[in-house]
């Protein structure tokens, strides 16, 4: 089983050694299901985002508040049917949609679980940005709804923080490709059934590259775009050692960053408020409480 499923192109045998991103062989490992109460508004509704926590991350940003599943893999093993099952049981709990968080690393495994049993609610692709156009292709047919990470403008931050140098141009082409295979943003009773929200987290000591993203994004694809603007970050796992982001969000940098959206004239999206930035939010992964419905 060779492995080039994400941007990396790692190409190896996954019954040997394990890829970039960790995983290794063919079974997926998820790390947790939930009722998510604390997405955007028009995903988690008034009855929840079913979300399903994949083990591994393909991307492995040194300050991930979910280190412990994306970056030391914790989780637990299950086969396709078995995800498939999952996805019934979130159906059946009468959630909005089926959100994949994290999920690229899987997706051939995703594809064939929808195959075995494709719920009536929407699927949300939660993803890091950091997508093979190939594979998203894939995707058409099987996923309604891309929360879409936008993380960096600068390559030389996308190095450092992620170790993804080419990050900008391949988050930039996977958004393209992402608006053709979903083109219309559908809302109905305040939930959205299909479309796309960029999400954009502002890191501390790093507004300038805030801007510039956003700067992208109004050029490119108009003022009606749906943006989430997040203010979350906490100093999490290798971000410690970090100084520049061992340490909280500035108010100032964040009113810069929202400034610059409203001059733009974003006219869909939504913003976080600086409380969120807490550990609190962080959700639970141990195995005992693998299914929190």
């Amino acid at each position: 089983m060779i492995c080039s499923i994400c941007p990396r192109k790692c190409n190896v045998d996954l019954n040997n050694k394990s890829g970039f991103c960790g995983k290794l062989g063919e079974e997926v490992k998820v790390a947790k299901v939930m009722r998510h109460n604390w997405e955007e508004p028009i995903i988690s509704g008034k009855k929840g985002s079913g979300a399903i926590f994949f083990s591994f991350c393909n991307l492995k940003c040194v300050y991930c508040q979910n280190f412990k599943i994306s970056h030391l893999g914790e989780g637990k093993k299950i086969s396709v049917m078995e995800l498939a099952n999952i996805f019934k049981k979130l159906e059946d709990s009468n959630v909005e949609n089926i959100n994949l968080v994290t999920p690229t690393h899987f997706t051939t495994q995703i594809i064939d679980a929808l195959k075995l049993y494709k719920p009536k609610v929407p699927i949300v692709w939660n993803t890091s940005g950091y997508e093979d156009i190939n594979t998203l292709e894939m995707l058409k047919g099987y996923v309604d709804i891309f929360l879409f990470d936008f993380k960096y403008f600068s390559n030389e931050k996308a190095k450092l923080y992620s170790n993804a140098p080419n990050y900008f141009n391949v988050c930039f082409n996977a958004l393209k490709k992402a608006r053709e295979i979903v083109p219309e943003d559908k809302i109905e009773n305040g939930i959205m059934k299909t479309g796309i929200i960029v999400r954009h987290l502002v890191l501390p000591n790093n507004y300038n590259d805030s801007i510039n993203i956003f700067d992208a994004l109004f050029n490119n694809f108009g003022n009606e775009m749906f943006v989430s603007v997040m203010s979350q970050f906490t100093p999490f796992y290798k971000a410690l050692e970090i100084k520049e982001l061992n340490t909280k969000l500035k108010p100032l940098e964040y009113k810069k960053v929202l400034s610059h959206i409203k001059k733009l004239g974003f006219k869909n999206g939504f913003i976080q408020e600086l409380s969120s930035a807490s550990c609190n939010y962080t959700p639970n992964f141990t195995e005992s409480s693998f299914y929190e419905l």
